[in-house]
């Protein structure tokens, strides 16, 4: 199994909240952080196998259509991250996050 993160940024808080509870329902993943960008932007970040996070970030997507006013920034979904990246961004699981691990 190939563990990938996947990263959805909305402008607005209520839409990153419908963001992640539409992902964490539509696929077998784990919600692993968020990040406030600034000027309202908020990331949201997941981790799971490579296809349940693409269809999780999907489900993401057409979720936050049903906020009034939130708007979908930017998408992505990295494959096989480097071990790297995990220890200087926020994409690893922590000791928080273990219990929901998929």
């Amino acid at each position: 199994m190939s563990i990938a993160v996947g990263m959805i940024e909305t402008k607005g808080f209520p839409a990153i909240v419908e963001a992640a509870d539409a992902m964490v329902k539509a696929a077998r993943v784990t919600l692993v952080g968020y990040e406030k960008i600034g000027s309202a932007r908020v990331t949201v970040i997941i981790r799971g196998d490579v296809s349940e996070v693409q269809a999780s970030i999907a489900a993401g997507v057409e979720s936050v259509k049903r906020v009034n006013g939130g708007e979908v920034l930017s998408t992505h979904v990295i494959a096989r991250p480097h071990e790297n990246l995990e220890y200087v961004l926020p994409i690893r699981y922590t000791e928080e996050v273990e219990q929901f691990r998929m």
